[in-house]
């Protein structure tokens, strides 16, 4: 725990997340309502192998919840007052972009660059990938990671988020509880 500038003690905590998720999308653009008293590390982490390991799967890869889930989400964009554009293919596989996340170590203002790429542009990083690395910031000749460490540190973001209770996301961890936020 730290302080905040009144003095408040702040907690520390651990933020789940895939950019393929309309509610992390949701999240990340209501964050700073916690700021005051949540100080929030963002991790990427790969949302398939979190639903393998769990035995699960996304809404979107199941037929019957995909035009519920769609409509919702629309219908919540509304009532928060966000931006939000599906993307043209969905769900999209995201396993580069969420590396070039953990190799940039990215921070909350590449983090919610990204969603905003994927849920207010609405494009997948995949099919325009000079673009997206544009959009963060980044050189549009940025290879798609594949370093063996990268690789690496972004299974052992998703095994971390299932060891702390994850099922998928986004998943806010504080003080050793989950909560899919």
């Amino acid at each position: 725990m730290i302080q905040n500038q009144t003095g408040a003690t702040v907690l520390k905590g651990t933020f789940y997340y895939g950019i393929i998720s309309p509610f992390s999308y949701f999240y990340v653009k209501q964050r700073h309502r916690l700021d005051q008293r949540v100080d929030i590390e963002p991790v990427p982490i790969l949302l398939g192998g979190l639903f393998r390991a769990t035995d699960n799967r996304g809404p979107g890869e199941i037929e019957a919840k995909r035009p519920h889930t769609y409509q919702y989400c629309v219908w919540l964009a509304e009532k928060l007052g966000l931006p939000f554009r599906f993307p043209e293919h969905h769900p999209f596989l995201t396993v580069a972009a969420q590396r070039l996340l953990v190799q940039e170590i990215a921070n909350w203002e590449m983090v919610e660059r990204a969603f905003e790429y994927v849920w207010v542009e609405g494009k997948d990083p995949n099919l325009s990938w000079p673009e997206f690395c544009l959009h963060l910031s980044l050189s549009a000749d940025t290879p798609k990671p594949d370093a063996p460490e990268i690789k690496a540190k972004l299974i052992s973001n998703t095994e971390r988020a299932k060891t702390d209770g994850a099922f998928g996301v986004p998943t806010l961890i504080i003080d050793g509880h989950a909560f899919w936020v």
